[in-house]
């Protein structure tokens, strides 16, 4: 790894938060700290890391080009696992794209930076695999104790169905139809993907 020199390039941003209730402002304030121009910054709001069909993280990854750097607060907001971040990273690479972790750039001509990375993706992997247990295990309480009866989903069938309908017109895009239905865009992509196999 080593430190960003004076900004002469094009930044991209990109942050992400696993739930609804979180909030992005930290990350992105952050990511402007670090020189990237507020509409130049994707997000993810309410997916994981370990989800790769992210519409910020392929728009962001898109947005840039060669001599570009993709800058990311964290490496655990661009990837949960080993695998998953090496990938981005190397395809990334391949394109003569920098990744920027916070104030840092990765170089992957550098065994020190690219052990450096690996043990990064190691940790970001252990804790989502934590926060997994975790989940698992509080359930499991809340189940024995018959306080757990199932996350009330945000559209009825019948929104959904209706939902699906109008997307397939393709009159309506995605951010039209999360105003229309009062909803979040992640809400619509994963509509959209519960609904998909039934058409």
């Amino acid at each position: 790894m080593r430190y960003i020199s004076p900004m002469t390039d094009f930044r991209i941003g990109y942050a992400r938060c696993s739930t609804d209730a979180q909030d992005l402002a930290a990350q992105r304030a952050e990511l402007e700290s670090l020189g990237v121009a507020p509409d130049r910054i994707y997000t993810d709001h309410g997916l994981t890391g370990r989800n790769r069909d992210r519409p910020g993280l392929a728009q962001a990854l898109a947005a840039v080009r060669a001599g570009d750097t993709l800058v990311v607060p964290k490496l655990d907001r661009l990837a949960r696992s080993v695998p998953d971040a090496r990938d981005i990273a190397d395809g990334l690479a391949e394109r003569g794209v920098r990744l920027a972790l916070g104030s840092t750039i990765y170089d992957p001509t550098d065994p020190m930076g690219r052990m450096f990375f690996n043990v990064l993706a190691t940790f970001a992997e252990f804790e989502a695999d934590l926060i997994r247990l975790r989940t698992r295990e509080g359930m499991a309480v809340a189940r024995a104790k018959g306080k757990l009866r199932g996350k009330k989903p945000k559209l009825s069938d019948r929104q959904a169905a209706e939902l699906t309908r109008m997307h397939a017109t393709g009159e309506y895009s995605v951010s039209d139809l999360a105003e229309l239905f009062s909803v979040s865009r992640p809400t619509v992509y994963r509509t959209l993907a519960r609904q998909g196999p039934k058409r």
